[in-house]
């Protein structure tokens, strides 16, 4: 389903307020100029308890190609000739990061900091250079100028460092493009590093705010091709069964492990230390919720991952099903021995996990940057 541009708002009490009672905050996984104009990110806020944002170069090339929203702004921007294709983007760009941050300024002043925050990506083209990365996210966290925004940079291997980096000088960052749970955990054991770091040379920890973007459905995606590939040349009744009790499990089982590591990191003596100083833990932010498989519930990934500190990004069409007919319980910490389980006979049938987090991690960082590319030439083309 493509949105419309026009969200339907439900009753004033529904299935996504009902989230916060379990400690989950919704985002929203998009953005568009009109949904910031007409009211509508407003009313999400007032009627649905949306409590954030994120954006990424597939939403706002899929925004300025949809309509005219952008072409005042862009026909103005083309006159200044110092500006090419990207610095155009970039100053529309920050206009609705920053506007939708104005909105969602009393969400984060009612959570102290914890809720309220509009992400904003680096260049898909820096997830593989560290000092890039760094450079670019100082210059767009001093740009766009709101307390309530987080930068987003890539759980990349060299995106690792520069998390770590951005976190000591006080910049909160939302580390997307996780798939793997050791890639998670050294993130998160990056955060509290970051925040020592902060600490010993003043920083006040109590202002830091960040975010594991962890991706959900693409994992599915990955692993049911892989087991659907080898029950098509499986002849053992036994691993056949053990295949077909795989289909659809990985990625939650994936995310359910992954939070246990939060559950432990954030439980440390270690973070304790910062815990006294005001420090706010890391939520886990599941991504890609969206379920692409027609076979599953619309629903699948939000009702299955819903736990206290995690905040679940939600695009459009999810948002609108899961107020329609989702039902809250706590399930994240639900079967934990069953979501090892599958785990492990992922492995004993023969298909790596690491091998296909991997292998996402790859393709997400082409798949943003092919977005990118669409995004200069919608820019190019509606200048």
């Amino acid at each position: 389903m493509q949105p419309t541009g026009v969200i339907e708002t439900g009753k004033a009490t529904n299935a996504l307020v009902d989230l916060l009672k379990f400690g989950q905050s919704v985002w929203l996984d998009y953005i568009r100029r009109d949904l910031i104009t007409t009211g509508e990110l407003k009313r999400l806020i007032d009627e649905d308890g949306l409590r954030g944002m994120t954006s990424n170069p597939t939403i706002f090339e899929k925004a300025i190609s949809a309509g005219s929203y952008y072409s005042d702004l862009l026909k103005t921007l083309k006159e200044k000739a110092n500006l090419d294709a990207k610095g155009r983007f970039e100053a529309l760009e920050i206009r609705d990061i920053q506007d939708a941050a104005d909105i969602l300024r009393p969400v984060f002043a009612s959570t102290k900091g914890r809720d309220g925050y509009v992400s904003i990506e680096v260049s898909p083209y820096l997830a593989r250079d560290t000092q890039g990365t760094i450079s670019e996210a100082r210059a767009l966290w001093k740009a766009v100028g709101r307390e309530n925004i987080m930068v987003k940079v890539p759980g990349t291997a060299e995106g690792l460092p520069a998390f770590q980096q951005l976190i000591s000088e006080g910049i909160n960052i939302n580390v997307t493009l996780l798939f793997s749970q050791v890639m998670y955990q050294n993130i998160a054991e990056a955060y509290i590093i970051g925040l020592e770091q902060l600490a010993a040379q003043g920083g006040d920890v109590a202002k830091m705010a960040s975010v594991a973007s962890f991706f959900i459905s693409r994992i599915d995606t990955a692993a049911d091709n892989l087991i659907s590939e080898r029950l098509k040349s499986s002849k053992d009744a036994k691993e056949q069964e053990q295949l077909k009790g795989l289909l659809g499990k990985v990625a939650i089982a994936n995310g359910k492990l992954a939070y246990q590591r939060y559950l432990k990191i954030f439980s440390s003596d270690r973070w304790k230390k910062l815990a006294a100083q005001g420090a706010q833990t890391q939520r886990v932010l599941w991504a890609s919720t969206g379920t692409k498989n027609p076979a599953y519930s619309d629903v699948m990934y939000v009702e299955e991952l819903i736990g206290k500190d995690t905040v679940n990004t939600l695009p459009v069409a999810t948002l609108d099903a899961f107020r329609d007919h989702g039902h809250p319980r706590a399930s994240l910490v639900e079967n934990i021995p069953a979501a090892e389980q599958t785990m492990q006979t992922l492995a004993k049938v023969g298909i790596s996990i690491d091998e296909i987090t991997d292998k996402l991690t790859d393709e997400g960082i082409r798949s943003f940057e092919d977005a990118f590319d669409k995004l200069l030439e919608a820019i190019k083309k509606n200048s």
